[in-house]
């Protein structure tokens, strides 16, 4: 006989004892769930199902843009060390962009979150943390630009830096050169 016409053993008990599943084991873990009666009550828990479904991706999706901008702090940190604290036109533009994201993210914060807002998160207020952590992050990046123009000298910290405002002190003495 040729190989191609032999059937293994294993195939043939597989194909002819199709009947002799039912008593097999269910394997360990698996519960067994009742079916719904009627297609109406299957409808409606396959609904509210795929709702809370869909609800908590929209929520994991919300967390991936909160957290967005911190994972673009490190970048952030390391271009700021690279461009150094001279002032030159590339450290002024990176400090220029460190402040003008945030704030255009931060005025479109609402803008952002609308497409993963639904009645159900409305009315949880599950989406709330998911903002905040987003304005933080943002606040974060700002923060990092206050700290290049502090680096770079632009900002007012010393007392010479307010010498301009400062009063003339008088001298109640006075001296005279006599020859």
């Amino acid at each position: 006989m040729s190989s191609s016409a032999q059937i293994s053993k294993t195939a043939v008990n597989s194909l002819s004892s199709k009947a002799s599943t039912a008593n097999v084991a269910n394997p360990p873990g698996y519960v067994a769930t009742p079916a719904p009666s009627s297609k109406a009550n299957k409808n409606a828990v396959a609904t509210k199902q795929s709702t809370e479904d869909r609800d908590t991706l929209k929520v994991k999706k919300a967390w991936e843009i909160a957290l967005a901008p911190a994972k673009n702090v490190p970048m952030q940190a390391f271009m700021m060390y690279m461009s150094g604290s001279s002032l030159q036109i590339f450290s002024l533009m990176m400090a220029f962009m460190l402040f003008k994201n945030p704030v255009t993210a931060l005025s479109n914060t609402a803008n952002t979150f609308l497409p993963l807002e639904s009645e159900q998160l409305k009315k949880d207020g599950r989406l709330w943390l998911p903002k905040v952590c987003f304005v933080v992050m943002q606040v974060l990046m700002m923060g990092l630009g206050v700290y290049k123009c502090w680096t770079m000298g632009l900002l007012p910290t010393s007392g010479s830096d307010r010498l301009v405002w400062a009063e003339r002190r008088t001298s109640d003495l006075l001296s005279v050169f006599a020859s």
